[in-house]
């Protein structure tokens, strides 16, 4: 499946701003199952200055600045991504992967491999997941217990978010602390995602923010909106033996075409879709449009 992304991000300032800088993290990797075909970045007013780079984790960021007076600021990035998910790892068919018990994970996580000392990096502390209280880490261990599968208390964990959190855009936003979440158990899908970090940290596995798009699909009958997607999160887990595997708390499925990578970090904090500082007074109003749509009903 091929998948068109138009991601537009809209700022309207009350005074004018002098000058801003700002990083955006906005271009998909292509990595196994997902192929990034064509990508444009298109920013009004035009920037001074833009520059892309590869940053710590891998990703794809952009720092563009302006340095002339302006009262609004549009980024839209627009991407052509191919996915097919049985081109990646499946943990279905890898038998010690998906058997490994907690116990034995963390055995194996203290070798000093190349790929284990950089998956233990996603153990600690994060700016937005730090602090992990005795109620999340209670909340993890009905899941994840010494002689049980990772992969299957992850799955379990990834299930009891989906039925035990309501979603809710109006509880929390991206400063709302994972304590106030785990307490109200309401949120939205960068808040669940955070969350499972959490629990996942909180048993000692290394766990990682996945910052990305997902398809949504309308009822039968109806013609899907302009806008209608969004930016997703979702979380990831290292399970020794074979690798990283996603889960969606918010939609309860392991990821597959319907989802597009973008990012990946420690949370929410190292990945944000454009974050920047300027230089002005008064108040400012965002506003964010995301579509996702196959490329055949584009060109038709």
């Amino acid at each position: 499946m091929v998948f068109q992304v138009s991601h537009t991000t809209s700022y309207d300032y009350e005074n004018d701003v002098t000058f801003c800088h700002n990083i955006a993290t906005l271009k998909p990797k292509t990595l196994a199952g997902q192929v990034l075909l064509d990508y444009q970045l298109e920013i009004t007013p035009t920037p001074s200055e833009l520059t892309e780079r590869v940053d710590f984790f891998g990703n794809y960021i952009t720092r563009f600045s302006l340095q002339k007076e302006h009262k609004k600021l549009k980024v839209t990035a627009i991407s052509r991504v191919s996915r097919n998910y049985e081109e990646q790892p499946d943990i279905n068919t890898s038998e010690k992967g998906k058997s490994i018990t907690l116990k034995e994970a963390l055995g194996a996580l203290k070798s000093n491999e190349e790929h284990i000392i950089d998956a233990r990096q996603y153990i600690l502390e994060s700016i937005l997941i730090a602090k992990i209280t005795p109620e999340i880490k209670a909340y993890a261990e009905v899941s994840f217990k010494p002689n049980r599968p990772v992969f299957e208390a992850a799955f379990e964990l990834m299930q009891r978010i989906y039925t035990e959190f309501d979603f809710d855009p109006t509880f929390s936003n991206v400063a709302t602390p994972i304590h106030e979440v785990i307490k109200a158990k309401k949120g939205v899908c960068q808040d669940f995602a955070q969350i499972a970090i959490a629990c996942v940290r909180s048993v000692g596995l290394p766990a990682r923010y996945i910052s990305g798009y997902i398809e949504t699909l309308p009822p039968p009958g109806k013609e899907k909106l302009i806008g209608a997607d969004a930016s997703h999160a979702w979380f990831s887990v290292y399970i020794p033996g074979f690798g990283w595997v996603d889960f969606d708390p918010t939609n309860n499925q392991i990821p597959k075409n319907q989802h597009i990578i973008v990012a990946w970090g420690r949370d929410y904090y190292d990945v944000p879709p454009l974050k920047g500082v300027i230089y002005s007074t008064g108040k400012n109003k965002m506003n964010v449009s995301v579509d996702i749509r196959p490329f055949e009903d584009i060109k038709s």
